[in-house]
């Protein structure tokens, strides 16, 4: 998928989304801002028509001439003008014939909703309307005033208002709505473009893209920044890996055949040895054909995991503490990188009788590489036992190995079962715990480590509980067997 074009990118929706979101402010704004326009308005005209009242009362017999009552009138912008004293004189100015009133405006009981809707309803009125607006004299608060007059010169001024606050709405909406867009645009727009490109060039060609160079910024779009660097780091190498393993599965592939073959011949010659009459030979030759037939089998499956890619089990009642003499026998007739013949203690404290469901095969060569990997790192004593249940029936079985050897460098503890990478020893190829783990993943469990220090290290294989007519967990890809 290409990087958005300039009219689908984030930086356009940001500017149009800044643009309407400042015109809602400005709206919500200029609610209260007409309302408050009109209040304004009408109280210029009561104050106006309070003044012309007034010259009422210095009038001979409070009467004025019908030339500066209409000029009075004409300056307050009213048909008609009522003062009303406290001591209910009125002092009154009048067209000859005034028209018909269409509404009055009390603006002594009005509230802030009252005022808004009023603003509203007159902006959308299409009649010339005439009105009476009564409020208490600006001049002097015991006084009430009372104004008929005309509706139109009110509402022209509030849409002259009204434009006024749309074009500085506009302008401002402009100069925000620019101002945020470069920010962000610098701040977020442009770094989260770069991150898009760097995975749509991932994407495209894992291998052949250049890295990414995270931002050194401490907020969330650096930490991303130099995870997806990170990220990118571990899946080409889990990439290589893959070719490497791949590799390895085609050539191991290819000499399985020759192997099997030779394997026989070795299994056949084994026989001929069994009818020595050497008696130590007599002795140890049912251990090398036990050895053979095991390796024969291995190559087997060897073979039917670079055909159908996933680790064939065959699930059966197995004797635990068996299974686990048999491993530590083959784990400890080994040698050690140095040549040494190792001279180890194998401590079997699985309780006789534990009878399990599992692949003995596989399960003996989890066991095998976890104690071969033991005495390999220097450890001359061995512990293979069973962890307390905890109280529920299907609480998984855990068998725990442990050894006295030097235990484990913190290289090896970061990749412990990483293929390639967890060895913990030099010249070694680190698949032995990662086999391991494999096993007990398709056995339904899990194999992990417990704990490693200086005086020792423990695993821990957890093997689900399962009756003869449980179901077969299902098989996960393993690696190629060592």
């Amino acid at each position: 998928m290409p990087v958005p074009s300039a009219a689908n990118s984030l930086s356009a929706k940001l500017l149009v989304l800044t643009i309407l979101f400042v015109l809602l402010a400005e709206v919500l704004i200029y609610t209260p801002f007409i309302a408050r326009f009109r209040m304004t308005y009408l109280e210029e005209r009561l104050a106006a028509a309070h003044i012309a009242a007034l010259s009422v009362e210095a009038a001979p017999d409070l009467m004025v001439t019908k030339q500066l009552q209409a000029k009075l009138l004409s300056y307050a912008g009213a048909h008609v003008i009522d003062l009303i004293q406290p001591d209910a004189r009125v002092y009154m100015l009048s067209r000859p014939m005034p028209p018909e009133v269409d509404e009055t405006f009390d603006l002594r009981a009005a509230g802030n909703w009252a005022l808004v809707r009023d603003a509203f309803r007159a902006l959308t009125e299409p009649r010339d309307r005439v009105i009476r607006v009564i409020d208490r004299s600006p001049k002097d608060r015991a006084q009430r005033v009372e104004v008929t007059m005309d509706e139109r010169p009110m509402i022209d001024a509030m849409l002259d208002f009204s434009r006024s606050i749309l074009a500085v709405s506009v302008a401002i909406s402009l100069i925000a709505a620019g101002l945020v867009f470069v920010t962000l645009h610098a701040l977020l727009v442009r770094p989260m473009r770069r991150l898009t490109a760097g995975v749509v060039a991932f994407r495209r060609d894992p291998d052949g893209a250049p890295p990414l160079v995270p931002e050194t910024r401490g907020d969330e779009i650096g930490v991303a920044g130099r995870e997806l660097a990170a990220m990118q780091g571990t899946v080409r190498a889990a990439l290589r890996q893959r070719e490497r393993l791949a590799a390895l599965g085609t050539a191991v592939a290819k000499i399985n055949h020759d192997l099997r073959g030779i394997l026989s011949t070795a299994s056949l010659l084994s026989e001929r040895l069994g009818e020595s009459a050497d008696p130590e030979v007599r002795r140890v030759t049912p251990r090398l054909m036990a050895s053979l037939d095991r390796a024969v089998e291995l190559c087997g499956q060897t073979l039917s995991f670079t055909r159908d890619g996933a680790l064939p089990l065959r699930l059966g009642p197995i004797d635990l503490r068996a299974l686990a003499e048999e491993a530590g026998a083959q784990a400890l007739d080994t040698l050690r990188p140095d040549g040494e013949r190792v001279e180890a203690r194998w401590i079997n404290d699985v309780p006789a009788g534990t009878v399990i469901q599992a692949d003995a095969g596989q399960l003996s060569r989890a066991l095998a590489n976890l104690t071969r990997n033991a005495v390999q790192a220097g450890a001359d004593e061995l512990r293979v036992a069973i962890a307390p249940r905890a109280g529920t029936a299907d609480a998984p079985l855990t068998v725990t190995v442990a050894d006295n050897g030097p235990g484990l460098p913190p290289r090896a503890r970061d990749h412990l079962f990483q293929p390639f990478a967890g060895s913990a020893r030099a010249g070694g190829i680190g698949l032995g715990l990662a086999i391991a783990r494999e096993v007990l993943r398709a056995h339904g469990g899990e194999l992990r480590l417990v704990e490693s220090t200086g005086e020792g290290s423990v695993f821990a294989l957890d093997l689900p509980v399962a009756g003869p007519g449980a179901a077969r967990p299902a098989p996960r890809k393993s690696f190629v067997p060592h």
